[in-house]
């Protein structure tokens, strides 16, 4: 079908539609990691490091959008054991589940006791934490991309579809990275929260990758609930902060 036919065809808008809010939901994940990893930079770094993680996320998932038949070979099963067909995706998927738990795990640790500097996963030296820096984005970059293109193959067989829903998606995430940044930076208590979420998104990829299927409806539902109850825990805190503020100035 041609870039015309699609244009004119309802179904294909449909498609694009519910897959562009796909990526999008699906690039949350992403984003939360990004966020964390370069608010350990230096100020003048971050929103640097921010827009080539996530230009590089683009170029993964457009080339890997080029090569859409080598992706779908990789559901193909490689090996049996523990009763299960594991293929390439399943293992990507697992290491980049263990990778994500052993990251928010030592971050959890660094947070919890920040005098241990021993634990901290990035370098002192500013040269080598952004290298650093970008180096585990482009590694969770490949593990998102991954799914996401898998994703994106089994909603459409459009590839000028697919294309401009990454891309889309992707420019969401570019626009939303810094201020979603700034407001974990701003509140020490979302910081655990987002910390939390990267647990339970590495454990979801570990399961998925076993072949133990996780919906993404409970997960994100889980994770907005969560969010919901911090956010009144904010309101309620800053109320109590601005009772008290004006106790003290009529005293």
């Amino acid at each position: 079908m041609d870039i015309a036919a699609l244009v004119a065809d309802p179904a294909a808008w449909v498609a694009l539609v519910t897959l562009v809010v796909m990526e999008v939901v699906l690039g949350i994940d992403n984003l939360i990691f990004i966020s964390i990893l370069t608010n350990k930079l230096p100020v003048e770094h971050r929103k640097r490091a921010r827009q080539i993680g996530i230009s590089l996320a683009l170029v993964m998932r457009l080339a890997l959008l080029g090569t859409v038949a080598w992706i779908v070979k990789l559901t193909n099963p490689i090996f049996t054991a523990l009763g299960h067909d594991f293929s390439w995706k399943d293992l990507i998927l697992i290491a980049g589940g263990l990778f994500l738990v052993w990251k928010a795990t030592k971050e959890i640790h660094h947070n919890v006791d920040p005098e241990d500097h021993g634990e901290d996963f990035i370098a002192s030296s500013a040269t080598t934490t952004f290298a650093s820096a970008i180096g585990q984005i482009l590694l969770l970059d490949l593990v998102f991309s991954i799914d996401s293109i898998i994703t994106a193959v089994g909603m459409t067989p459009h590839l000028p579809i697919m294309i401009v829903a990454v891309i889309a998606a992707v420019t969401v995430m570019l626009v939303a990275a810094t201020p979603l940044a700034n407001f974990i930076e701003k509140n020490p208590t979302i910081v655990m929260l987002a910390l939390a979420f990267l647990l339970m998104i590495g454990t979801t990829l570990i399961a998925e990758g076993m072949g133990f299927h996780v919906p993404k409806g409970y997960v994100y539902t889980a994770m907005a609930f969560s969010a919901l109850v911090e956010a009144l825990n904010m309101f309620a805190r800053n109320a109590r902060r601005k009772k008290k503020s004006e106790q003290q100035t009529l005293h």
